[in-house]
């Protein structure tokens, strides 16, 4: 029988297929069309200390092959997340991982205390990445030493037992560099990658189509950038388990990102086309792995970078 169980950190999962944080809120909306225990985990949207209400409109944009968003982590705040949305996911036997965003480390340090308690979940994804913050300045992981203090200070109040996913920006100079950073901080697992920030401008009306002027960048447009952060990262660091994302609308996409090295596969931009692509996704890539020979989800896990020699 073949095995699709994976694993980020301590956490197991059934599947490797995901959401992805931000395109599926918290699964309500996906619910109606198939139940969530049918995904190997539901990623919350990045949720923050306070409720906020986003950027300015017009914050989407169309592009070839993808879209651009200026949504703004726009959402309810902790502590109605925690009234609302994590008793509703567990009630769906969900598996859960929360994602937190902040605006400092400190933002961090409190999330997590206020998490450490909650029962039931499986990991939990730390959004130092986020390209729609008014200052570039707090996108952690465009550097080193930022990325390393959010990740510490989830990881002091977090404690020892929960696994930390740090998801991270391809907009820098040495994603390696920063993956190496986040987990000497404490980070189980990298995500990568978050959308990549972007423009688009209106010919008519000569001006960017977005109110905050750039966006970030998602859909099968970045899947190249994904490959090769995944790669270059599963290169450097064998034994750091990866999220994959970006750009993923097939099974056969899965499949490159798993043979670049990650471990699990997050859908987001192919749900607001089809709700239930992480459905169709989840049994393409199963097809995938045993049509190429495989007996597990791990046999293939970074295959692409085995010699010729040793390709079994």
């Amino acid at each position: 029988m073949f095995n699709y169980r994976t694993n980020l950190g301590k956490a197991e999962f059934e599947n490797p297929i995901f959401t992805a944080s931000g395109c599926a809120g918290s699964g309500k909306e996906l619910s109606q069309f198939f139940n969530l225990t049918e995904l190997g985990a539901v990623v919350t949207k990045s949720i923050m200390l306070k409720p906020r209400s986003g950027r300015a409109t017009p914050r989407m944009a169309e592009t070839p092959s993808g879209m651009l968003n200026s949504i703004g982590l726009q959402g309810p705040g902790i502590d109605q997340f925690l009234e609302v949305d994590i008793p509703w996911l567990r009630e769906q036997g969900a598996t859960i991982v929360v994602s937190i965003a902040g605006e400092s480390a400190e933002d961090y340090a409190v999330l997590a205390r206020k998490l450490r308690a909650v029962p039931g979940l499986a990991a939990l994804e730390v959004n130092i990445s986020c390209p729609n913050v008014e200052n570039r300045g707090q996108v952690f992981a465009c550097h080193p030493a930022s990325a390393r203090a959010a990740i510490e200070a989830v990881r002091r109040n977090i404690g020892g037992e929960l696994p930390i996913i740090a998801k991270l920006t391809p907009d820098v100079t040495s994603i390696v560099e920063i993956a190496q950073e986040v987990v000497a901080a404490g980070a189980d697992a990298i995500a990568l990658i978050n959308t990549v920030l972007g423009m688009v401008i209106d010919t008519n009306t000569m001006r960017p189509k977005l109110a905050g002027k750039t966006g970030g960048l998602s859909g099968p447009a970045i899947r190249p950038i994904a490959v090769r952060a995944i790669y270059q990262v599963h290169e450097a660091m064998p034994q750091v388990k990866i999220l994959g994302m970006g750009g993923v609308s097939s099974g056969r996409d899965a499949f490159e990102l798993i043979l670049a090295g990650a471990s699990a596969v997050a859908v987001g931009t192919a749900t607001f086309g089809n709700p239930t692509a992480v459905i169709k996704i989840k049994e393409e890539l199963k097809k995938e792995l045993i049509d190429h020979g495989f007996d597990s989800l791990r046999e293939a896990i970074g295959y692409a970078h085995r010699s010729e020699g040793n390709l079994k």
